[in-house]
């Protein structure tokens, strides 16, 4: 048994207590500003769409960290490398918070997204590593239930703050929740003998990466603003990002250290694991995204309410997931999988059965239904994933699947507020067309309002775009729905058991 395994902290409470606080920093980050960002776009003077970068610049670059995060790990030590994330997210979010412009603040969220990326596999390694066999379940379960609560205070806490201070708080928090984190880490695990090995990094395939991803994220990002294919930019910017990604796939697959292992998907659980994996995080991060900004923007509530109704999420598996956890190797994880969906999906439904009058407990309601799929989701889309896969391969495999997850979060909150908008756009000049001078119903309305016609045409048409976004709501939801019940289908593609390796001997 080396050093490193046999070292235990001066108190395991306080070191597991500081090290789950990391993670719960990280992940808090990942929601707190969804139901800020009319407020942040407004105080910035950046449309909505705009605004949307706040989130999606964070997710993009927390992704392209988590493919090095070992490679760092080994160079500088674990602990050292935890110490660095955590003053470097302190730092970012303090440049969050001045941040005076729209680029000044997705600059500052990229640069706190890469740095926050080794802080949960890091986390995830000491507390495994501090913690006998038999006591690791109890300690992962902890780790679990973090990042369940940080998703639900987020909303609510970004809210609170944004009603009650300004917007730059959501990123000032940070400061004394890192600063205790990083003190008692320090001085629980600085003695901790770890051995550093200066490992070839793959700098061709981190470049095609970073060159690949970040392009193909800025044009799904500007696509909208540009026109797509009519602008130059987007074209080029296009073609960019397909060849360096088709470079990066034929470059990874003969380099001898990747910096992203896809020889992985040879195994038939991994790679339909991770696409339902990948699938499914998506539509949850589009709903938790565009729920809140439609709440604000089209049915007026302040960013705390919206926080308050979108919560409910995560009540349930602040519960249930520990139970998951303990007992749901008993189960087929395919048929918790199925059931997770089809609650996914159905509540789906039930938000395209929404109108601008739905009130605050039906909202709520529907989201503390979802709660249920999330709790049987995630545990069992990890396990059947990693279930093919060697010792020496499950650190790749987790890092590959949860960088695509992440990738595959960022890209959606993208589309989902593209066609939002879009699809607002073309429901507003349909409605329009049946809003005349000429109109019978038109005139009665008019002269219902009384007053100047002006200021009623104003609020006609105010009545008429909120009735397009919401039009534009419901049908991607209704779309959403379909991708949760189609994923039902690629789960039951993978093949048990799902606790070694015999499933894909067999396969």
């Amino acid at each position: 048994m080396s050093e490193a395994a046999q070292f235990t902290p001066k108190s395991r409470v306080l070191a597991t207590i500081a090290l789950a606080l990391g993670t719960f920093m990280q992940v808090l980050d990942t929601t707190i500003a969804n139901v800020a960002l009319p407020s942040i776009a407004g105080n910035l003077g950046a449309s909505s769409e705009q605004g949307t970068w706040v989130i999606t610049s964070f997710a993009v670059a927390n992704a392209i960290a988590l493919p090095i995060t070992g490679w760092m790990a080994r160079r500088i030590g674990e602990v050292r490398l935890y110490m660095l994330a955590v003053v470097l997210f302190m730092a970012s979010s303090l440049l969050c918070g001045i941040a005076s412009s729209m680029p000044e603040l997705v600059a500052f969220r990229a640069l706190q997204g890469f740095v926050a990326g080794p802080l949960y596999p890091i986390t995830q390694t000491l507390l495994i590593a501090i913690y006998p066999p038999a006591r690791r379940g109890m300690a992962l379960a902890l780790l679990a239930m973090v990042a369940v609560v940080a998703p639900i205070t987020g909303p609510i806490a970004g809210g609170w703050l944004t009603d009650n201070f300004s917007w730059p708080w959501i990123f000032f928090i940070n400061l004394p929740i890192g600063a205790f984190a990083a003190a008692v880490v320090w001085n629980q695990m600085k003695d901790r003998p770890e051995q550093t090995v200066r490992q070839p990094i793959d700098y061709v395939g981190l470049g095609l990466l970073v060159l690949g991803v970040g392009t193909l994220q800025v044009v799904l990002d500007k696509g909208n603003d540009l026109d797509w294919f009519e602008s130059s930019f987007i074209l080029y910017g296009a073609a960019i990002a397909v060849v360096s990604l088709i470079a990066l796939v034929i470059w990874e697959l003969t380099e001898e250290h990747p910096v992203i292992n896809l020889r992985l998907f040879r195994y038939r659980n991994f790679t339909f694991g991770t696409l339902a994996l990948v699938l499914a995080f998506a539509a949850f991060f589009s709903i938790n995204l565009l729920l809140p900004v439609w709440l604000q923007t089209r049915l007026d509530y302040t960013p705390i309410w919206a926080g308050l109704a979108a919560a409910p999420i995560g009540l349930i598996p602040l519960f249930l997931s520990p139970i998951v956890g303990r007992f749901g190797h008993h189960v087929d994880m395919r048929m918790l999988a199925t059931i997770a969906f089809m609650t996914m999906g159905a509540t789906c439904f039930l938000r395209a059965g929404f109108n601008i009058f739905v009130d605050f407990e039906h909202v709520a309601l529907v989201q503390l239904a979802m709660g249920l799929g999330v709790a049987l989701f995630f545990m069992p889309a990890t396990t059947i994933l990693l279930s093919s896969l060697a010792p020496n391969e499950i650190a790749d495999g987790s890092g590959l699947a949860t960088f695509l997850r992440v990738l595959g979060g960022s890209f959606a909150s993208s589309l989902t507020t593209w066609w939002w908008h879009r699809e607002a756009s073309v429901q507003h000049a349909l409605l329009t067309e049946h809003v005349t001078a000429y109109s019978q119903q038109t005139r009665e309305y008019l002269n219902l309002l009384g007053g100047d016609s002006v200021q009623n045409y104003a609020r006609i048409n105010e009545v008429i775009t909120s009735q397009a976004f919401m039009i534009s709501f419901t049908e991607i939801m209704t779309l959403l729905g379909w991708i949760f019940l189609a994923l039902i289908t690629v789960i039951w593609i993978t093949k048990p058991p799902f606790f070694g390796r015999k499933a894909e001997a067999k396969a």
